[in-house]
């Protein structure tokens, strides 16, 4: 009895290894079935080049870069970097805004990887700069793409980035000091984070808020997003390039401990 007992588990135990085995290969299949996939689309990079003197938040510094080693002299070639977190195209994580929220290296990276989703309102914008998202235009886009997809990144398209890297034209100040850029609004947010929840946002502009807010140093918008504990890219490019539904986005970053913001590399996979 103990021998068979031995030999019907020992048959099951084997049976279960070429179970394991198949879901392996099975799964390691599908991967790069997906990868193809993913490699016979187009890929469009949303990321502006990052340089001393590039247009940034009116209160940072501009960036340093010193070069430490060259090739000629050294045999290899280091630069040094300074420059602020928010800095170029770059990921603002909840902690930016709020003590205790997530940090730029306690982002899931399963929240690196979306479907994006593009709300185009760059006619709207060129003739009013100061234009705000609003609800109708999430359900204008809703009613041509259908709901916004759960855990989808969702870009407001303003062509702001066309003015890059020209500072004065992405502030758009008059003379009277206020500065003139699109932005979102709290309906927009608030229906994209509580009711379609969307995994983060971005825009082109330097700041989630409209110029004539962050004017008066008024940035509720961004610390509401920040506050639900999701992040969001701040200084998109290329928005133009893609269409405004099905496709991805994938968003990465270095993982700086206890990171307050970086500087982050933005590609569409588009079709």
């Amino acid at each position: 009895m103990r021998a068979w007992v031995l030999s019907a588990c020992g048959t099951a135990a084997l049976a279960a290894s070429w179970c394991v085995a198949a879901a392996d290969t099975k799964t390691a299949a599908s991967l790069t079935d997906a990868l193809a996939v993913i490699q016979a689309h187009r890929f469009v990079d949303l990321t502006h080049a990052f340089a001393p003197g590039i247009p940034h938040w009116k209160g940072a510094p501009n960036e340093r870069v010193k070069t430490l080693y060259t090739v000629e002299k050294d045999g290899f070639r280091i630069n040094e970097y300074c420059h602020i977190g928010q800095w170029g195209t770059h990921v603002d994580p909840p902690a930016h805004f709020h003590d205790g929220l997530h940090t730029v290296d306690q982002i899931d990276p399963k929240d690196m990887l979306m479907p994006l989703v593009i709300i185009d309102v760059h006619e709207k914008a060129a003739k009013n700069p100061d234009y705000v998202l609003s609800v109708d235009d999430i359900h204008s886009w809703e009613l041509r793409h259908g709901r916004i997809p759960r855990g989808a990144f969702v870009a407001m398209r303003t062509d702001w980035s066309k003015r890059w890297p020209d500072d004065k034209a992405l502030a758009n100040k008059d003379a009277a000091g206020v500065f003139h850029y699109p932005g979102w609004s709290m309906p927009v947010l608030k229906l994209l984070y509580e009711e379609r929840g969307i995994t983060a946002s971005g825009h082109e502009t330097t700041d989630t808020d409209p110029g004539a807010a962050t004017t008066k140093d008024d940035y509720s918008l961004e610390s509401y997003i920040l506050g639900t504990n999701h992040y969001q890219i701040e200084l998109l490019a290329n928005l133009d390039q893609v269409p405004e539904a099905g496709g991805l986005v994938w968003i990465t970053f270095p993982k700086v401990e206890d990171g307050s913001g970086f500087p982050a590399r933005v590609i569409a996979v588009v079709p």
